[in-house]
């Protein structure tokens, strides 16, 4: 367990820095992968943009900077209006400033380096993801920028990223000749900046930060900091803007009982669960709707071709349309597995639902049924006849659903909306950045007055 550090109570000076001079510092945003694989995916719906989006809420100007290897670095990041960016442009993503560094070879070389570290303008560096190819990036960039003053550094954790090579019990263990392949092959696998192995090592440099946020108990069980969960966008996810027969019309959906799984499907996901559940339950206008696909594998494909009797596949969506798509659902699922990876995350599909007024029928697993607090279904975690079960009971008295998925929107708008993340964020960075630099010698630039 490391850097369990308490919040430090706002300085009279930093807080009047604000009061006084109506400004906020810059803050950039540092993603290492900004590929159709990593943080370009669902355009812009992701935890740096949500980061980013409530930032600007409370007024701090933000930019993103990262790297992607794909042709067209960032091709999968659209501006508003549509528009795919060229290599390094900048780009606004509700108005948010992106600057797409890309990479020929999985680590940046020199040229890379430079470029990416020119971009990074902001008053205060927030990495994220505990990886060397973010958070070790921006330790980098405060050795070697010299120049100017030393910038607070925030890091946010929004997933265990050793639990997917087995957690603690990771080891490193190859032969001479192994080693040598891993180190001098082209494509070696030490040649990865974010390598197990190095996954491992940067664990222990949190304390180097200046700031950890990350977004459920179990990631700050493990790192500290303070916990900011991701906020929704709730005059998009509006249920009062859809009319839920429509919605099913247009996908092809009339006439099923719709179980909506919003997002890529993954072992620990549980998808397999609430298949399961449909086979005991044995009811063929029951079911699974599933919006995304895996980009990194035929998981999905593997489900369809198992379950074909179950599952309606709409494929992704872009996600201004994904509130159409969950107003079609008379229920969204969210039936995670207890497992160290999804215990660490902070399902997206959740709040989706939850905004949405939906019924949720989840697992207890995780903060799930903390988020949720009585507005919603559960069962515990791998056991398909409780998942069956509930979802019997939904359909028997689905007005008292319908009430559950209105309180469920109701606390979302709460404590789960951007706002809601916005001013968790201010806080956060009041308390733990601005209180504790020294006044006139390390604040921010833009708090000096001319």
């Amino acid at each position: 367990m490391l850097d369990h550090r308490p919040a430090a109570s706002p300085s009279a000076a930093a807080q009047s820095a604000v009061d006084i001079l109506g400004e906020r510092p810059s803050v950039s945003i540092v993603v290492g992968d900004l590929s159709s694989r990593g943080a370009g995916r669902w355009n812009g719906a992701v935890r740096p943009f949500l980061l980013a989006q409530a930032l600007q809420s409370g007024g701090y100007p933000v930019e993103i900077v990262g790297f992607s290897a794909e042709d067209g670095a960032g091709a999968n990041l659209h501006s508003e209006s549509g528009s795919a960016p060229a290599a390094s442009q900048a780009l606004p993503i509700a108005n948010i400033l992106i600057h797409v560094v890309p990479l020929a070879t999985p680590a940046p070389g020199p040229r890379a380096l430079d470029k990416f570290f020119r971009h990074l303008s902001g008053d205060i560096v927030y990495a994220y993801k505990l990886k060397p190819s973010s958070f070790g990036l921006a330790l980098l960039h405060r050795r070697v920028a010299r120049s100017r003053p030393r910038r607070p550094l925030i890091l946010d954790i929004d997933d265990w990223e050793l639990s997917w090579h087995g957690g603690d019990d990771y080891r490193y263990r190859p032969n001479p000749r192994q080693l040598a392949r891993d180190l001098l092959k082209s494509e070696g696998a030490l040649r990865h900046p974010d390598h197990p192995l190095y996954l491992r090592w940067i664990e222990r440099l949190v304390a180097n930060a200046d700031l950890i946020t990350t977004h459920n108990d179990f990631l700050q069980q493990r790192f500290g900091g303070v916990k900011i969960p991701n906020g929704k966008d709730t005059e998009l996810f509006n249920p009062d803007r859809y009319d839920a027969e429509a919605s099913r019309a247009a996908y092809g959906l009339s006439g099923y009982r719709v179980l909506m799984f919003p997002g890529a499907p993954r072992p620990y996901k549980g998808v397999e669960d609430i298949l399961t559940a449909l086979d005991r339950l044995n009811e063929p206008d029951l079911k699974l709707v599933i919006v995304g696909g895996s980009p990194y594998d035929d998981y999905d494909r593997t489900l369809r071709d198992r379950w074909p009797q179950h599952i309606i596949h709409l494929g992704k969506r872009p996600y201004g349309e994904m509130p159409k798509v969950i107003a079609a659902a008379h229920v969204v699922v969210v039936p995670q597995r207890q497992t160290p990876a999804a215990q660490a995350q902070f399902p997206l599909k959740l709040t989706d639902g939850m905004a949405m007024a939906k019924p949720i029928l989840a697992t207890r697993v995780g903060d799930i049924p903390a988020i949720l607090n009585g507005c919603g279904y559960l069962a515990e975690a791998d056991a398909p006849a409780q998942l069956a079960a509930q979802i019997t009971a939904i359909f028997a008295d689905y007005d008292q659903a319908l009430e559950l998925g209105r309180q469920a929107r109701d606390r979302t708008l709460t404590h789960y909306s951007m706002a809601a993340m916005g001013a968790g964020l201010h806080q956060a960075i009041q308390q733990n950045i601005l209180s504790t630099v020294h006044w006139r010698s390390q604040v921010p630039e833009c708090f000096h007055q001319s």
